[in-house]
């Protein structure tokens, strides 16, 4: 391992330190403390830009402090929740930045949610305010009778059974509330709720304290050389951490210009970047992916973008997405809203998550214990105690739970102790020890750099053997033609582990034969998919991850996919269509897959 590597760490980590300089157990500092003193040194400054409009600094605040006085003009108290359901737009910063004037609690909703989903978020924020865009209005009104009967306030005009948000803020004033009035408001108290996903399930309400938020919006101010001058390019969605906070952050707490869109879109990304002279992009998830997809653009290396930050930028397509497109740098990052495990790639090495060399283990709590797949569980010793991963040897991460020090505390979700629970792994390495468990399969090298393997739910075994769904994904994806591919196992009657199934979109030039032969030149036996579900697009939530739920639970039966199916038919060799008659063949035992 070269020295450039290491001082690149170094650099990194001593610029992160500065950036968090203000971030102790002990501040008296809240987070609206914190942007109104960085929105004072910049007031005359453009502060977002958004579908042609510009915001300075002070006119964010301005906006803010009428949503701060409107909420104390309904009686909203501090440590109350307000949900906010609302569309990419500068309002959705203001509002929650007002509201936390106050030491009121905004819980960020997903914009992608409808019926018991978001009743569901709504009922465990406690919320008696919901606030929305006049496009998601009706969504929050569909679900009263589910609710507590919230009072729902629209922006973009009168909108039926909502009250007018608009006119009720233009009925207030845009001053700035006295400080006293959060006065009391703690570094462990919450700030926000942040929801999970929800790929395996029901969304849950992370807890975001002061301090957390505070380190969020600070995250990536030092690794990635924030300046006034940044432009930073944010697409993704403001519900999310890292769009909403650590985006948001980046930009506005150095003063930057933030480059708000409504949403992704990879026919106009480059052009959109290089009009607005972006200099660092926001990326998660699948976004690479379908940047690479797209047809050529004129203007993909002619953008002054120098950094790209996020996480999820996958192995094989990180070098031909750097190379394609020029960008000089991605600065990948491993974490999730609520968790205590928190890495960077300071160097860019790619398809790593972070790294921590052997000399600064002391400094961080991550580690990867030894794991079962096929139990589903961690791996325990003679002792009791878990057994740490030998070197490239998949583990789950974990990170120790220590109450007295931020970096490392876990506050757990809001009205579900249970669910809390369950992310804490007891009697790690010593009776009494608590660890938070990431979920994820991870591997480290000699070198200290940290991979991602899959997420432990979308590991499965296969023929004896342990499956990683996204290794198998990559390689589906290599071939000519597919656009997406979801990879995932389903259980057939009469089998141990489960059989590998992939959901597949079709793209130009797509050859179910050229599948067949990259699937079974590239990867074991027991790795390779039994089964295929093609469809017009993979369901998504609103941070680009794939949801498996639904298919797992439609498996590979005929009559529970609106897709085609097809299985590998040894005796065709290839990819042949799936009956219901074949189907109840496979599951009754009396054709062998």
């Amino acid at each position: 391992m070269g020295i450039a590597q290491d001082l690149a760490l170094i650099d990194g980590l001593v610029r992160s330190l500065i950036a968090y300089r203000h971030i102790r157990p002990d501040m008296k500092r809240t987070v609206a403390d914190d942007l109104e003193e960085t929105i004072d040194k910049h007031r005359g400054n453009v502060a977002i830009r958004f579908e042609g409009a510009e915001w300075t600094y002070a006119q964010l605040e301005a906006r803010a402090n009428r949503y701060a006085n409107w909420a104390a003009a309904q009686g909203v108290k501090q440590g109350e929740r307000v949900a906010l359901l609302m569309s990419n737009r500068p309002d959705y910063i203001a509002c929650w930045f007002g509201l936390s004037k106050l030491g009121i609690v905004s819980a960020l909703i997903n914009t992608n949610l409808i019926g018991g989903p978001l009743a569901h978020c709504i009922n465990i924020a406690e919320a008696r305010h919901v606030i929305t865009s006049g496009d998601l209005a009706d969504h929050a009104l569909q679900v009263r009778d589910q609710t507590a009967q919230p009072r729902v306030w629209t922006l973009d005009g009168a909108h039926q059974g909502a009250e007018d948000l608009e006119t009720a803020l233009a009925g207030v004033s845009d001053a700035r509330p006295a400080r006293s009035v959060r006065e009391g408001v703690k570094p462990n108290d919450s700030a926000l709720l942040v929801y999970t996903s929800g790929t395996t399930g029901a969304p849950k309400a992370a807890r975001m304290t002061q301090i957390r938020t505070l380190g969020m919006l600070r995250a990536f101010i030092g690794g990635g050389h924030a300046t006034a001058r940044d432009r930073v390019y944010l697409t993704l969605p403001l519900y999310h951490a890292t769009g909403g906070l650590t985006g948001v952050g980046f930009a506005l707490e150095s003063g930057g210009v933030l480059l708000l869109r409504n949403k992704f879109s990879a026919s106009h990304f480059w052009e959109d970047a290089v009009a607005e002279r972006a200099t660092v992009f926001f990326y998660i998830g699948e976004l690479g992916r379908y940047l690479l997809n797209a047809p050529p653009h004129d203007l993909e290396t002619k953008h002054q973008l120098r950094l790209g930050v996020g996480n999820g930028m996958r192995p094989e397509v990180w070098q031909r997405f750097v190379d394609r497109f020029k960008i000089p740098r991605l600065l990948e990052f491993y974490g999730s809203t609520e968790g205590n495990v928190n890495i960077l790639n300071f160097d860019g090495k790619v398809g790593a998550i972070g790294r921590v060399p052997s000399w600064l283990r002391w400094r961080f709590s991550i580690r990867l214990i030894k794991y079962d797949v096929d139990a589903d569980t961690p791996v325990r010793s003679a002792d009791g105690l878990c057994v740490e991963s030998d070197i490239d040897e998949p583990g789950e991460a974990i990170g120790e739970i220590k109450p007295d020090d931020p970096r490392y505390q876990f506050q757990g979700y809001t009205g579900d102790p249970k669910q809390t629970e369950k992310k804490i792994l007891r009697n790690v390495f010593s009776q009494g020890d608590a660890w938070f468990r990431t979920g994820d399969l991870l591997r480290k090298d000699k070198d200290g750099y940290f991979y991602f393997v899959d997420r432990i739910g979308d590991t499965y075994r296969w023929k004896g053997e342990n499956v990683s769904t996204n290794e198998v994904g990559d390689v589906i994806s290599t071939t000519p033609g597919i656009t997406e591919a979801n990879v995932y196992g389903v259980r057939v009657e009469g089998q141990d582990g489960r059989a590998g199934m992939a959901a597949i979109t079709p793209g130009e030039g797509f050859d179910l034969a050229k599948l067949w032969k990259t699937v079974h030149t590239e990867l074991p036996s027991y790795a390779r998919p039994v089964f295929l579900r093609i469809q017009p697009s993979i369901e998504t939530t609103g941070t680009f991850k794939y949801r498996k739920v639904d298919l797992v639970a439609d498996g590979f039966d005929p009559s529970k996919s609106p897709g085609v199916l097809y299985f590998d038919d040894a005796s065709v060799g290839g990819y042949a269509p799936l009956t219901p008659a074949i189907y109840q063949d496979i599951q009754s035992g009396n054709r062998r897959i």
